[in-house]
């Protein structure tokens, strides 16, 4: 048992939204994220405008991602080596993404019910037809506090949580959803460990095929 989870009782919840493609800027506040708010940071932005005419619109390059994605499809959160994470992240530094602080029970992977409303309105972004098809990095995330092996196996059954409940109660097909847990290595504020922002479950659309429409 560490101080990470004690944070995880049935406390409020805060939310940040990450609405820039690139820089991850965060939208903070005590209420759950609405399905608008998913759908606006999650949408590719047309090529013709940003940064998602560069190396990204490469056939060649996204050939490749694409085949990189093919061989993580299916397979266990557990299952994924330290090099086949990095590479997500690396893929998923230049996509549309949102941040979601998502709390669990104590000591748990069953979701908060003060978290629900914002994995709800999660599935419905994901049911749109704006956005359904596409392949999402399901990408848990703890704080600093506590051990490196119990956060990285706790990051991966929240991650693993998610996909499960956006299957059972959104039809979303299992195999458009990768999950990957990063423990404590990736905190979104590195100078403040145990902040609550570093615990989060971060989606990222890791498909651009919409993108030139």
């Amino acid at each position: 048992m560490t101080r990470f989870d004690k944070f995880f009782g049935l406390k409020a919840i805060t939310l940040s939204a990450a609405l820039s493609m690139t820089a991850g800027l965060a939208l903070a506040g005590d209420n759950n994220v609405s399905t608008g708010q998913i759908l606006d940071a999650l949408k590719p932005k047309p090529a013709t405008r940003g940064l998602s005419a560069g190396p990204q619109a490469d056939p060649a390059v996204q050939a490749k991602e694409s085949t990189f994605l093919n061989t993580v499809r299916n397979r266990s959160t557990r299952s994924l080596s330290t090099g086949e994470r990095e590479q997500i992240a690396e893929l998923a530094a230049t996509k549309p993404k949102i941040d979601l602080e998502i709390q669990f029970d104590y000591n748990s992977a069953d979701i908060a019910k003060t978290s629900v409303p914002s994995v709800q309105a999660l599935g419905k972004a994901l049911s749109d037809p704006a956005l359904k098809g596409s392949t999402f990095v399901v990408a848990g995330h703890t704080d600093a506090t506590g051990g490196e092996e119990y956060n990285q196996g706790l990051s991966e059954r929240r991650a693993d949580t998610i996909k499960k409940y956006l299957v059972q109660n959104y039809g979303l097909n299992g195999t458009d959803l990768v999950t990957v847990g990063y423990g404590k290595t990736k905190l979104k504020d590195t100078a403040n460990g145990a902040d609550p922002i570093n615990r989060r479950v971060q989606v990222v659309n890791m498909d651009t095929k919409t993108a030139s429409k």
